[in-house]
């Protein structure tokens, strides 16, 4: 006789292939089984979601009595890939002690809203964070995500301190002074990916690259262009980039 784990592993294989008439046909054949046990549960949830049956899979939570965080955590999830955030903040409230992933999850969808009110609630839920999940890499990915998207740039580079730091990290952080029209912010930020061996990409390059022409200083310019691989000097955005801040410095000169 089939497990349910088993049930539970062919309807994640079935979503990652997206297979959805095998899955639809997992459900019927095994339901009895399959709505008894909650991580298949949780498998179908996630199932339903990402084929877009949004009401089949809350038909199977509002079923449930007694809820998991996993079987919230597939709600959630489900609702931010369905566009629906403000639905996946709603589930959070419902969870009586949210786990690291639940938490995340919330901050995700506050990101896709970015509205001050959402703002203020991830601000909350940090200042209230168990010890155990202050330095947890998810959680402030997804909160440092939300500082950006909502331009409060004072708590992203507090919490950038604390992410991994990597090229994309240092880019996002970039992108926002680039926004606000901080390039003195980039250029100091660049200083810290050279102190930290942390390798240029195309995105980062323009950036510096716009940075320089919002500064308008020839000599500094200069060098960050020198310091440019001449792998990426063929990318049309690094060129169109170059063309700006060479006519922008030669107007600054001329007047």
């Amino acid at each position: 006789m089939i497990s349910g784990a088993a049930v539970s592993q062919a309807l994640k294989s079935c979503t990652n292939m997206k297979d959805f008439q095998s899955g639809l046909i997992l459900h019927q054949r095994y339901s009895s089984l399959i709505e008894k046990n909650k991580y298949s549960l949780s498998s179908l949830i996630h199932f339903y979601m990402q084929l877009g049956d949004v009401n089949h899979a809350q038909i199977l939570f509002d079923k449930l009595k007694n809820k998991t965080v996993g079987i919230y955590g597939a709600m959630m999830k489900g609702y931010i890939k369905n566009n629906m955030p403000q639905k996946a903040i709603d589930i959070y409230f419902q969870i009586t002690n949210p786990d690291e992933k639940n938490i995340s999850l919330l901050f995700n969808a506050c990101a896709r809203i970015a509205t001050d009110e959402t703002l203020n609630l991830v601000k909350k839920v940090l200042s209230n964070l168990p010890d155990r999940y202050q330095n947890d890499e998810y959680i402030l990915t997804t909160a440092f995500d939300v500082f950006i998207k909502c331009n409060d740039l004072s708590n992203a580079e507090r919490i950038f301190s604390k992410l991994p730091q990597n090229t994309i990290s240092y880019g996002n952080l970039m992108s926002a002074f680039n926004k606000t029209n901080q390039p003195q912010k980039i250029f100091e930020l660049y200083e810290q990916m050279k102190i930290n061996q942390i390798q240029l990409n195309p995105s980062v390059c323009v950036l510096l690259i716009n940075a320089c022409s919002a500064l308008g200083i020839y000599s500094i310019s200069k060098s960050v262009s020198e310091q440019i691989p001449k792998s990426y000097l063929d990318n049309i955005f690094i060129n169109n980039a170059l063309i700006d801040m060479w006519v922008r410095i030669l107007i600054y000169l001329l007047n």
